[in-house]
């Protein structure tokens, strides 16, 4: 019989017999200890489901009421597997559990006992993941694989690892509803998505990432949470700020009345991946609706929870922020949240309006002109406060004295090529070569690069918005999707409006699932990212990431170069990156500093777009006795090498130099 055992077995902080304040825990081989956060009932049993198929309550055991609203007990029967449920006062409905650790029936459903002590890792040598030398891939487990589970995408690490990928950054996995989402509307924030696996898969996965030497970091959402399968209501009323909205409904009270035990929640949550999953840090999705006007910020207590939740492992955070708040990659002493690294909007912004041609809705403020991308380079963001017509404000704030690596530059990602309407990647948006062009600026730039899913190797699938809701909920979801799509001047015609995919139609799903098959069929895309971030991790000058070693000039309307600055002071270090978006382009005279190489030497070609194994016809010397002849649609990267080596190279050809050194 299931009985509660006396409350001081167990309920004694710092004893390590629970790792959380919240959810169910394994004591013992024969005791399981609750907690959950319920002010507004007066009685709380935990039900215990008979293991038939009737899914019957075989035991219920009452909880003790403890300070602030929490019930807590002890149960001496239940074992791993087990389903179990709340009962609520006299409400005959049971209730998943606020911090169940998994949903196999989904959020509608029972909660189950899930032990986490008992997975073996296999990566306790693991340091962690510093913010240099990332180079980071977004991926939705869901649509990574045919599959669909973190077993399938495990096949794939070694892949991934070959290609140069050190970091992944999984989409949000806390449970959802129905049977395919993007995972942004979770409502179990504990519970691994029973739609990708077990959460015993996950432990694995990431055991599997890290003996590959790639980290692995988590979408979170902590900013609102999803409109079905939410019963966090039945058991408290304070979890919605009656202060603060978002564009998806009311946001989580972090500064309003009885916000500590939310605050509570949302912290044990961060915490909780780092040690019980080894994630090696967060994603925090839309950071600018995670609102909170008390001191603390939430945002500078989640950072310190999921530090010393790391122990001596290094984790990365990182933020989504429209409005591009750097006070967040701040250090808490100087008033900032203390983040690592923020997601670079404005690269992405400029460099599609360089692919595609079209700044219309929030492209409008971009022109893709040569000076922005040089200033992505040297500055990160290109709003630090400038006045911003689409939003009819001002926009950004200043990056001085951030390092390069804190922006994450990206010219694909989940949200982008969905909003492109059909689901479009940048490489169909585009010439070939101007595609090739950008992706090799993306790569070497001092920021961290970002890829997603495919486009390593010009993915054909697209990815298109879609969630499995209940049909009143689905017809609103769609009609609000189409409304968003229509800032688009282009996108709110009727006959592209008719042609937008219905979110909840299991085909807009599958047809956004990737095919490896590609990474053969489409070798010149592929062997180009492969190449780059080779390039990116061998080369010294482009591994450094240095602060203030990058400096750039327009060379055209459509070209631009990019030097950087070796630590090496003889320059033998330096490296030059020409860029080309249009046609050829022929520099009589070239008084531009940045062209010259270092003293007693001349540039050499390192690598270029023109490749023939990436496609391209080949690259003639850029610099000849003409001045600088540069190819349209193309990028090429030059190193310097001494004049007396360049001689013996162009005797060693049969040649002679072009130009008298």
């Amino acid at each position: 019989m299931t009985q509660i055992l006396h409350k001081s077995v167990a309920l004694n902080h710092g004893t390590g017999l629970r790792r959380t304040h919240i959810g169910a825990w394994r004591v013992d081989d024969d005791c399981w200890g609750f907690r959950v956060w319920a002010p507004k009932r007066q009685r709380v049993r935990v039900a215990f489901l008979s293991t038939e198929k009737t899914r019957q309550v075989a035991e219920v055991v009452p909880l003790d009421a403890e300070a602030d609203g929490y019930f807590y007990g002890l149960a001496d029967s239940a074992r791993v597997g087990t389903l179990y449920g709340y009962l609520l006062d006299d409400d005959e409905r049971l209730y998943p559990d606020p911090a169940s650790r998994f949903q196999p029936e989904g959020p509608h459903g029972p909660s189950q006992l899930v032990d986490a002590t008992s997975f073996e890792w296999t990566d306790k040598n693991w340091p962690g993941v510093e913010l240099v030398g990332q180079v980071i891939y977004e991926m939705h487990v869901g649509t990574f694989t045919h599959e669909g589970t973190w077993s399938a995408a495990a096949r794939q690490l070694e892949e991934l690892a070959s290609l140069g990928v050190t970091l992944i950054e999984m989409m949000p996995v806390a449970d959802f509803p129905g049977r395919f989402g993007w995972g942004y509307d979770g409502v179990n924030l504990f519970a691994p998505t029973r739609l990708y696996g077990t959460p015993d898969d996950l432990r694995r996965f990431n055991a599997q990432a890290h003996a590959a030497g790639i980290g692995v970091i988590l979408d979170v959402v902590y900013n609102h949470f999803g409109p079905d399968g939410n019963f966090l209501p039945a058991f408290a009323d304070h979890y919605y700020s009656d202060r603060h909205a978002t564009d998806w409904g009311p946001a989580i009270n972090f500064d309003g009345e009885g916000c500590q035990a939310v605050r509570e929640y949302v912290l044990a949550n961060a915490a909780y991946w780092i040690d019980e999953f080894h994630f090696d840090g967060l994603r925090l999705d839309a950071t600018q609706d995670i609102h909170d006007d008390s001191t603390p910020h939430i945002i500078s207590e989640l950072s310190q929870q999921v530090r010393e939740a790391a122990g001596e492992r290094q984790v990365l955070l990182v933020a989504e922020n429209e409005p591009q708040h750097t006070q967040l990659v701040r250090p808490v002493h100087e008033g900032g949240c203390g983040l690592d690294a923020l997601w670079n909007d404005d690269f992405h912004h400029s460099a599609m309006v360089a692919l595609s041609g079209r700044n219309e809705a929030y492209y409008s403020d971009y022109l893709g002109s040569p000076q922005e991308f040089i200033s992505a380079a040297k500055y990160g963001y290109l709003y630090h406060g400038q006045w911003y017509g689409w939003q009819k404000q001002r926009r950004g704030t200043p990056t001085r004295g951030l390092p390069p690596a804190t922006f994450v530059n990206f010219i694909q990602n989940h949200d982008q090529v969905a909003n492109s309407g059909r689901g479009q990647r940048g490489h169909q948006l585009a010439s070939p070569g101007v595609y090739k062009a950008i992706t090799a600026v993306l790569l070497l730039m001092p920021g961290t690069p970002m890829l997603f899913q495919g486009q390593e190797f010009a993915a054909s699938s697209p990815f298109f918005y879609f969630a499995d809701h209940p049909d009143e909920l689905a017809k609103k979801v769609s009609e609000g999707r189409r409304e968003f799509m229509a800032q688009f001047r282009s996108i709110a015609q009727p006959e592209i409006q008719a042609m937008l995919p219905d979110p909840a139609d299991p085909a807009t799903f599958m047809r956004s699932k990737l095919d490896f098959a590609e990474r053969t069929q489409h070798a010149p895309f592929y062997a180009l990212h492969r190449d780059l971030l080779q390039l990116r991790r061998d080369d010294p000058t482009f591994r450094s990431q240095r602060p203030l070693a990058i400096d750039g000039a327009v060379l055209g309307d459509e070209a631009f170069l990019l030097r950087w600055f070796g630590e090496d002071p003889s320059g033998q270090q330096d490296r030059l990156a020409v860029v080309n978006f249009g046609r050829d382009l022929h520099l009589r005279p070239s008084p531009e500093p940045l062209l010259a190489p270092p003293a007693d030497s001349w540039w050499e070609l390192l690598w270029s777009t023109e490749a023939p194994s990436y496609g391209g016809c080949g690259t003639a010397p850029l610099e000849t006795e003409d001045n600088w002849r540069i190819p349209g649609h193309a990028a090429v990267i030059l190193r310097p090498i001494t004049s007396e080596a360049f001689r013996e190279q162009q005797h060693g050809n049969g040649h002679s130099p072009d130009v008298e050194s």
